[in-house]
């Protein structure tokens, strides 16, 4: 096994992670990691994931937590025992990045704030989140805000009629839009939401697990009350949703236009999210062609760093590994600057460079 401190000194490539939820997908993971192209209760695939999953079945203590690949090390233990090396000067690694598909919608939820969650689940986290469109099957679309103004009443009888299988009143009330690869939306804590049937998307978030989802069918899955309101009473956990803020501009105040930061020798950067959207992550695309004369040098650490699209090479000065779409590691800051990529594939190599809160 590769020694500890050569581990934490360069790229960190992972086992795959896949974690259970209460919806189905999978099918679309054959093109994008070669996976077997089926439809399951294992739609998520959570990324350099330090976070455990909140499900009622776990599949054990570190669900949602990544492995190292080749090793029995598991993230967040890594996290703890070499965080000057991994870190920086940073406490903390506050993201989480997953790749969801789904055959089906998902639940209508809304995520808390980080004041909710200070105070309802002694956390520092919310779970404010992007979705990033990678590949969809036919008819893929999101909901996103309240299309009209819903009183707390009709919310109400929304989630009493979902106790009978296959009822949705909550779709009526939603802003619904139909997705291709390559849209970009950032979904604020408290907005109410759900990703539609057939979408792929990488998803950039807070840390958390906190879901608030008040509908009782899932598919073919029955929720709990526990699962809806993760152990709150019904009051409390529904007052997680803003019913205050409603219309198509919800949607269309959130579905982002990435901004080229710069461009030349092959190498095209864009930014999707910075601070001017929010405080809790920030979200770039790197792109480099299959003819570059420059390498996109990685120096952003810590970051996680996913390939969506085409193939290249990750390299340093005695180190080289083929990168290809489905690819994801975690830059170490020990390796800040040490590292790029490149690529001399046809139609080059696509790359987001995820990024936690400024330290």
């Amino acid at each position: 096994m590769m020694d500890i401190n050569q581990i934490v000194s360069r790229p960190i490539f992972f086992e795959r992670n896949r974690v259970g939820r209460v919806y189905t997908g999978g099918k679309l993971y054959k093109d994008f990691f070669g996976d077997d192209g089926t439809d399951g209760y294992l739609p998520e695939e959570w990324m350099a994931s330090a976070v455990r999953a909140l499900n009622k079945d776990s599949a054990g203590p570190k669900e949602g937590v990544s492995r190292v690949r080749g090793t029995d090390i598991w993230f967040d233990d890594l996290l703890a025992s070499h965080k000057p090396q991994l870190l920086g000067g940073r406490e903390n690694f506050a993201l989480l990045v997953k790749m969801l598909d789904s055959a089906i919608r998902l639940p209508v939820q809304a995520h808390p704030s980080k004041a909710f969650s200070r105070v309802h689940f002694k956390s520092d986290y919310g779970k404010a989140e992007s979705w990033i469109v990678v590949g969809v099957r036919p008819g893929a679309k999101i909901y996103m805000g309240f299309s009209e103004k819903v009183e707390p009443q009709r919310f109400e009888a929304a989630i009493e009629a979902s106790k009978t299988k296959g009822v949705d009143e909550f779709s009526a009330f939603l802003n619904e839009y139909h997705v291709q690869p390559g849209d970009c939306f950032f979904i604020p804590a408290r907005v109410i939401h759900a990703v539609g049937p057939g979408c792929l998307i990488l998803e950039v978030q807070e840390p958390s697990d906190f879901t608030i989802s008040p509908e009782y069918w899932c598919g073919e899955y029955s929720q709990t009350e526990a699962e809806m309101y993760l152990g709150l009473d019904k009051a409390t956990a529904v007052s997680v949703f803003d019913f205050e803020t409603y219309g198509e501009e919800v949607l269309w105040q959130n579905k982002l236009s990435p901004k080229v930061v710069a461009d030349g020798g092959g190498v095209r950067r864009e930014s999707i999210i910075d601070d001017k959207i929010t405080d809790c992550f920030s979200l770039n695309r790197i792109t480099v062609s299959g003819d570059a004369t420059d390498k996109a040098l990685l120096d952003a650490a810590p970051a996680i760093y996913v390939v969506t699209n085409g193939e290249g090479e990750l390299f340093g000065d005695d180190d080289r590994s083929p990168l290809k779409k489905g690819d994801y590691f975690f830059l170490p800051a020990a390796a800040n600057g040490k590292f790029g990529i490149t690529s001399h594939a046809e139609g080059g190599i696509e790359v987001y460079e995820c990024l936690p809160p400024k330290a």
